[in-house]
C-alpha cells in the first residue's frame, strides 16, 4: 500500500457540483492499493498516517503528528500511485489492485482513521469517481508512505 501525504492548510474534494469533503489544517492523503495488500496493510497504513511527525513544534522541528495538532484528513483513492512508467510514454497500471480488493482496503483505512481521529475529522473522495481535488500545500511538505 502506498500513501502520498501532503501537509495542507486546507483541502477539498468536489464531485460534479457537489463538495464532498473539506478540511483545514491536516493531510490530503492519496491512497493506492496493490495486489499483495491486506487488512494488515490497511491497519499499518492507518497507524503510519496518524503518527507521521511532519508538523512543526514550537522549536520549528517536525516533531508533531496529525494527532498531536488535532488535524484533519481527506483520503482519496489513487490507483495511479502504482503506475509503471519504466517503458514507453504511456503508464501501465497492472501493479494497482483491482477494485474488488482495493475498495474494501481503502474503506478500512478510512474507517480506522475515523475510529482514531473522530468521524468529523476524516473526509473522503468517492472510490472510482471523477474528482476535483484542491489543496493548499503547507511547506510544501509531501512524503510517500509505504507498507511492507
Amino acid at each position: 500500500m502506498k500513501a502520498w501525504i501532503q501537509r495542507v492548510t486546507e483541502a477539498s474534494v468536489d464531485i460534479g457540483d457537489e463538495r464532498v469533503a473539506e478540511i483545514g489544517k491536516g493531510y490530503l492523503v492519496l491512497l493506492g492499493v496493490t495486489h499483495t495488500d491486506s487488512e494488515r496493510s490497511a491497519d499499518e497504513m492507518t497507524e503510519r498516517i496518524c503518527n507521521l511527525r511532519i508538523f512543526e513544534d514550537a522549536g520549528g522541528k517536525t516533531n508533531l503528528s496529525l494527532i498531536d495538532v488535532g488535524g484533519s484528513v481527506i483520503v482519496v483513492s489513487q490507483f495511479t500511485l502504482y503506475a509503471d512508467t519504466s517503458h514507453g510514454r504511456r503508464p501501465g497500471f497492472s501493479n494497482a489492485a483491482r477494485p474488488e480488493l482495493a475498495e474494501p482496503l481503502y474503506e478500512r483505512v478510512v474507517a480506522n482513521l475515523r475510529a482514531r481521529l473522530g468521524a468529523e475529522r476524516v473526509g473522503t473522495g468517492r472510490f472510482g469517481a471523477e474528482m476535483k481535488v484542491r489543496l493548499l500545500n503547507d511547506g510544501p511538505f509531501s512524503v510517500e508512505l509505504t507498507t511492507a
